[in-house]
C-alpha cells in the first residue's frame, strides 16, 4: 500500500418513486430526493449496479440547497449527517437542515434509484460490509470492481452478471456497452475527469474534493492496482451435473466434488494430525476452483469458444484430441502459434457447417488464450507421473510439503484425484514448517540472515545438516543458527565417539556369537534396551516423527551406552582374557548394537551409517541401507522376550541406585578424599525388594557401581535407605585400576591384583551378572 491523491466525490442517485420514500420515512416527500454515496473511484460509476445500506443503521433525510437551485432531499446515515453537512457547506451549499425523521436501513431495501448519468435504474440493497467509519453510510456497489461488491450482488441477485466495461488494458471498451459515450476508450485516470464533469451538469455531483489515502499497489511494479472482474473457467465444487460439448447435462462420475473430497480426507492419514482439521476447514468454505490464468506461458486451455455466447465448440472432444496430437509432434508452441480459423476449417468434417446453424460456423469461434492454473499442473502429477511410470505406484504412500500447501498442492491433488478416480491420490499427508533464523525471523537475502546448506556442509559435513533437520520438530518452524549447529555438532560427536568405541571393541571379534542364554545378565538387559530403542525408532519412523528418532539415538548413546553399559563393560573388555567367554559375550552384544544403530541411523546419518557399515564389512559391495537391522525381533526374539521383561524392572532399580551412588562419590571427590570412583568402597543400605536385586549380583555389584568394593545391607524401611562411601585402604592395581587387598600377592608381578593374574596367566575369571 502506498499513498495516492484521489478525487473524493459525493454523488446523488435520484429516488425514482417519492411515494415509496414517503412511506419509508412517514413524511410526504415532494422535492427531488437522492441517495448520497461517497467514492474515491469515480471511474467505477459506469459499472454501478446498486447502492448498499446497512440493515441495522438508522438513516435520515437532509434538506439541502444552493443559491438559484431547487431544494433537494438527501438520504444519509444518521451518525454521519454532521460530517456530511460540513462537506456540503464547504462546497457552496447555503442551506442544510435535518428533517426530523429516521428509518432503519432494511426499510430502504428495494427502493429504485436513477443512475447518475446512464439511462437505467439500480436498487438499494443491504450489506454487512457497510460501515460508518467515513462517507455517507450508503455505498456505491459495482460487482466488477470489488470483492465486497461482488459478494453482496451475488447474495442479492445470483443470476445477474457484473457490468464489465473495461478490458485488461485498463481502458473502457469503445462500444455501446459503455452508455456514457464520452468515456469510451478512455483510461480510468482520464475517466476520473470526465465523469464528475458530466454529473456536475446533471446536478448529481453533490460535493467534490481531493483525498490523500492509502491504496493497493503491485509489489513488483510499484503501480496502483485495479480490481476488475473477468471471464474465467471454473471447476464446480457443488454442482452434481455438468454440461458436455453439446451443452447437454450429464451426471458426473463421482457426484459433488466437495463431498467426494471430504470423504477422501477422512480416509487419509495426517502427520501431524492437525493437518486434517486444516484441510477440512478449507474444503468446507472454498469457492469453485478458478483454473484459468492470463499468462504468456504455461499449459494452454485448448478450447474454442463462440465469440458472442462464450459456449464451447460442439466438436470440442475431437478438437482437443487433434490439438494434443499437434502438441505431441512439435511441442506446446503448437497451440500458441495455432491459427484458429485455419485449424477449424481443416479439422472439421466436410458437412459440419451444413449440419449446424450459422451460429456454430467455425468463423464464429475463437481460440482461448488462457493457460491453466499451475496448481492444476502440479495437482495432476498423480496422473501424469505416478500412473505412467512402472517403478512408481498409485496412490502415493505420502505427499509432503510446507504448511502453505493445504490450500495449494495438497488440495489441488485431492480435487483432481477425486474428479478422476473418486479418491485422494495419496494415502497420507505430511506438513512441515519453514526454516527461520536463530531469532525466529524469516530468512531473507536483504536481511543477510540466510544460512546456506552448502556452507553448513562445507563447515560441518552433510550429516550435521541432516541431524539438525531430523532433531527439529518440523511441524513448526525450524530454527537454525551457528550456535544451534554447534550444539548439533556436539550431539553428533557424542554419537560418533560412541560408534568409534563400539567398532574398536569388535575389531578382533570373530563373529562367532555367544548364544543368548550364555550371555551375562547385564548383556541380556542391554539387548532388551536395544530392543526397546528399535521399537521406539521404528514407530517414530512410521509416523514420520524424525525428531523422536534423533532424540532416542542420542539418549541411547549418551545414557544407556556411554553412562551405563559401556562404562561397566570396559573392565570386562580390557581385563578379561582375549578369548574368554565373558569378553566374547560382551563383543556379541556390542556387534549387535553396532549393526542395529547403523541401521536405525541410516535414514538420518546416512554417510556415518555407511562408514560404520564399511568398517564392519570392508571390501564388499554391501550397503547398510539394504539391511533391516532395525527389526526388533532380530534383537530379542519373542521366545527370549519374557526374560527381558523380568530383567527390566530389576536393572532399572539398579541403575537408579548407581546414579545415587555416583552423586555420593562425587562429594568425596570434591573433598579430595578419592580420585576416581574405583578408589571408593560402598555400603548400600536397602529395603527388602531393592536388597534382593542388589544382593543377587554378588561380587559383580562392584563392577556395576565401578568401585573397588561394594556390599549391600538390608534395612527395614525406605527411610533407612542410604549409601555410605569410604576411600579404599588398599593399593591400586596398575592393570585394572581396582584398589584390592591382593595387589602384589605374586612377587613376580608386584603391581597387579590376583584377578588380573588369573586373567593373564591362569584360568581366568567367570562372571554371571556384569
Amino acid at each position: 500500500y502506498e499513498d495516492v491523491n484521489s478525487p473524493a466525490i459525493d454523488v446523488g442517485f435520484k429516488v425514482v418513486d417519492n411515494a415509496a420514500l414517503s412511506k419509508v420515512f412517514g413524511v410526504e416527500v415532494t422535492s427531488d430526493a437522492y441517495a448520497a454515496i461517497w467514492t474515491t473511484t469515480p471511474w467505477t460509476l459506469p459499472a454501478n449496479q446498486a447502492v448498499c445500506v446497512n440493515a441495522e443503521f438508522d438513516y435520515t433525510l437532509l434538506q439541502i440547497k444552493k443559491e438559484n437551485e431547487e431544494v433537494k432531499l438527501v438520504i444519509v446515515a444518521k451518525e454521519l449527517k454532521d460530517d456530511f453537512a460540513e462537506t456540503l457547506f464547504a462546497t457552496a451549499y447555503t442551506e442544510i437542515k435535518e428533517i426530523n425523521v429516521e428509518a432503519k436501513g432494511i426499510s430502504l431495501k428495494g427502493l429504485m434509484l436513477q443512475h447518475p448519468f446512464d439511462n437505467r435504474q439500480v436498487p438499494i440493497i443491504c450489506g454487512e460490509h457497510v460501515t460508518i467509519d467515513a462517507g455517507t453510510g450508503l455505498v456505491h456497489t459495482a460487482a466488477a470492481h470489488g470483492n465486497d461488491d461482488w459478494l453482496v450482488m451475488k447474495a442479492n441477485f445470483p443470476n445477474e452478471k457484473p457490468r464489465i466495461l473495461m478490458g485488461g488494458d485498463g481502458k473502457f471498451f469503445n462500444s455501446e456497452l459503455v452508455e456514457l459515450e464520452a468515456i469510451r476508450g478512455l483510461t480510468r485516470q482520464e475517466a476520473n475527469k470526465v465523469i464528475p464533469a458530466r454529473m456536475l451538469e446533471t446536478g448529481n455531483l453533490l460535493a467534490s474534493a481531493r483525498l490523500k489515502h492509502s491504496f493497493p499497489h503491485c509489489w513488483r511494479h510499484k503501480t496502483p492496482l485495479m480490481q476488475l472482474a473477468t471471464h474465467q473457467w471454473f471447476i464446480s465444487m457443488s454442482i452434481l451435473r455438468n454440461k458436455d460439448a453439446n451443452n447437454d447435462w450429464i451426471d458426473t462420475k463421482f457426484g459433488v466434488l466437495r463431498e467426494c473430497a471430504k470423504n477422501a480426507v477422512v480416509q487419509t492419514d495426517f502427520y501431524p494430525t492437525w493437518g486434517r482439521a486444516r484441510l477440512e476447514a478449507m474444503l468446507k468454505n472454498r469457492p469453485d476452483w478458478c483454473v484459468s490464468r492470463q499468462r504468456n506461458w504455461g499449459v494452454p486451455m485448448p478450447f474454442f469458444v463462440h465469440t458472442e455466447t462464450g459456449w464451447l465448440h460442439p466438436n470440442t472432444n475431437d478438437l482437443l484430441e487433434k490439438v494434443c496430437q499437434r502438441v505431441d509432434e512439435i511441442g506446446i508452441e503448437a497451440w500458441f502459434s495455432l491459427d484458429a480459423q485455419t485449424f477449424l476449417s481443416e479439422e472439421l468434417p466436410p458437412d459440419f457447417e451444413s449440419n449446424h446453424s450459422k451460429s456454430h460456423q467455425h468463423k464464429k469461434y475463437k481460440k482461448v488464450t488462457d493457460t491453466l492454473d499451475v496448481w492444476f499442473d502440479s495437482g495432476t502429477t498423480h496422473a501424469s507421473v505416478l500412473k505412467r511410470r512402472a517403478d512408481l505406484h498409485y496412490p502415493a504412500d505420502l505427499y509432503l510439503e510446507g504448511s502453505d500447501q493445504h490450500r495449494g498442492w495438497f488440495q489441488s491433488s485431492l480435487l483432481t484425484g477425486c474428479a478422476i478416480d473418486g479418491r485422494a491420490p495419496y494415502k497420507a499427508l505430511l506438513t512441515h514448517g519453514f526454516v527461520v533464523d536463530g531469532a525466529g525471523h524469516k530468512m531473507s537475502k536483504s536481511k543477510g540472515n540466510v544460512v546456506a546448506p552448502q556452507k553448513v556442509m562445507d563447515t560441518y559435513g552433510a550429516d550435521i545438516l541432516r541431524l539438525w533437520v531430523a532433531s527439529t520438530d518440523y511441524s513448526g518452524e525450524l530454527t537454525i543458527s551457528d550456535e544451534i549447529l554447534k550444539r548439533v555438532a556436539d550431539s553428533y560427536r557424542k554419537i560418533r565417539n560412541t560408534m568409534k568405541f563400539l567398532l574398536a571393541n569388535v575389531a578382533d571379534f570373530d563373529h562367532k556369537n555367544v548364544p543368548y542364554e550364555n550371555l551375562l545378565e547385564i548383556d541380556r538387559y542391554a539387548l532388551g534396551v536395544l530392543h526397546d530403542l528399535s521399537v521406539e525408532c521404528r514407530a517414530a519412523y512410521n509416523s514420520y516423527e524424525l525428531h523422536r528418532v534423533a532424540q532416542a539415538l542420542q539418549s541411547f548413546c549418551a545414557e544407556d551406552l556411554g553412562a551405563f553399559y559401556l562404562d561397566i563393560l570396559k573392565d570386562r573388555l580390557y581385563t578379561n582374557a582375549e578369548n574368554s567367554p565373558d569378553r566374547r559375550a560382551a563383543q556379541t552384544v556390542l556387534l549387535k548394537i553396532t549393526q542395529v544403530l547403523a541401521g536405525l541411523m541410516a535414514p538420518i546419518l546416512s554417510y556415518t551409517a555407511e562408514e560404520i557399515w564399511q568398517t564392519l564389512n570392508p571390501n564388499t559391495e554391501d550397503f547398510v541401507i539394504l539391511h533391516d537391522w532395525a527389526n526388533a525381533d532380530d534383537v530379542i526374539t519373542p521366545a527370549n522376550h519374557s526374560d527381558y521383561t523380568a530383567l527390566k524392572p530389576k536393572w532399572q532399580a539398579i541403575r537408579s541406585v548407581r546414579a545415587d551412588a555416583a552423586k555420593e562419590i562425587e562429594v568425596l571427590r570434591a573433598e579430595g578424599k578419592v580420585g576416581s570412583s574405583l578408589q571408593a568402597e560402598l555400603v548400600l543400605h536397602a529395603p527388602e525388594a531393592l536388597f534382593e536385586a542388589l544382593a543377587s549380583l554378588g561380587d559383580d555389584l562392584r563392577f556395576v557401581m565401578i568401585t573397588s568394593a561394594a556390599k549391600v545391607v538390608k534395612v527395614v524401611s525406605e527411610a533407612e535407605q542410604k549409601i555410605v562411601v569410604t576411600p579404599s585402604a588398599y593399593k591400586k592395581c596398575e592393570r585394572c585400576w581396582h584398589y584390592r587387598a591382593d595387589v602384589g600377592v605374586d612377587s613376580t608381578h608386584p603391581h597387579i591384583c590376583g584377578r588380573c593374574m588369573s586373567n593373564l596367566f591362569g584360568k581366568g575369571e567367570s562372571r554371571k551378572y556384569a
